[in-house]
């Protein structure tokens, strides 16, 4: 049945690198070479699909409500997706991108559901084309043997750096300001642990006061 993707024993031994370019979300180049939507895309599909990338065999729910196995073939469309879902790593805040999440389900529903020519539509729309206007940069990606691998991202208007997480002694910001951060963060969490006798965290006020033996203290104490 598929006719885009070869079987894996079919596929090439060595890997094949891959550079996709974005603009606001939008893929427009490989390894460089800007391209029209419809190019790029066919040549995308070319070269994942020699390298056996691209089939999906799922089971999902149809509208109302039986169940039906389905199987596709999209090399471009998966490495396409791989490399848009890492660039927004890099580009889009965490608050953003966990609420394009939710919408993303939802707009796959409704156009799934055949509601293209909805108002809805055309409001979750508008949030995407919105949430993309950082989503510029490159992305490089490693095709063997029917998997696909990003191996690389970078963006001009990356939120990422490294300066700020390298988990050394290096990192430019104070860690002992986490300290501080944790235990207020929790306070609401340690006040309703406490109010209602979660048993766990019963003895929370006599390790916070510095009596007593917690369960990892030196000298042993506590339960």
């Amino acid at each position: 049945m598929f006719e885009w993707t070869a079987a894996v024993d079919a596929t090439p031994a060595g890997p094949a690198l891959v550079r996709v370019g974005f603009e606001r979300g939008v893929p427009v180049a490989l390894d460089g070479e800007r391209l029209d939507g419809l190019t790029l895309i066919q040549r995308l599909n070319g070269l994942a699909g020699r390298h056996g990338v691209g089939r999906i065999d799922h089971v999902e729910n149809r509208l109302v409500g039986i169940k039906s196995r389905e199987i596709y073939e999209a090399p471009a469309g998966v490495v396409l997706h791989q490399a848009h879902a890492a660039l927004e790593t890099l580009t889009l805040t965490q608050d953003a991108a966990r609420f394009k999440q939710g919408v993303a389900r939802e707009y796959a529903d409704l156009i799934y559901n055949g509601k293209w020519f909805s108002s809805l539509h055309q409001d979750l729309m508008a949030f995407v084309q919105s949430s993309q206007r950082h989503v510029t940069g490159e992305v490089a990606l490693r095709l063997h043997r029917g998997t696909c691998r990003v191996v690389g991202r970078t963006s001009p208007v990356s939120l990422y750096s490294r300066a700020l997480a390298t988990y050394e002694s290096g990192d430019a910001f104070d860690h002992q300001a986490a300290v501080g951060f944790i235990r207020l963060y929790g306070l609401g969490l340690v006040q309703q642990a406490r109010t209602q006798s979660l048993p766990l965290v019963r003895e929370l006020p006599r390790l916070e006061s510095g009596t007593g033996g917690g369960p990892h203290s030196p000298d042993g104490g506590g339960r």
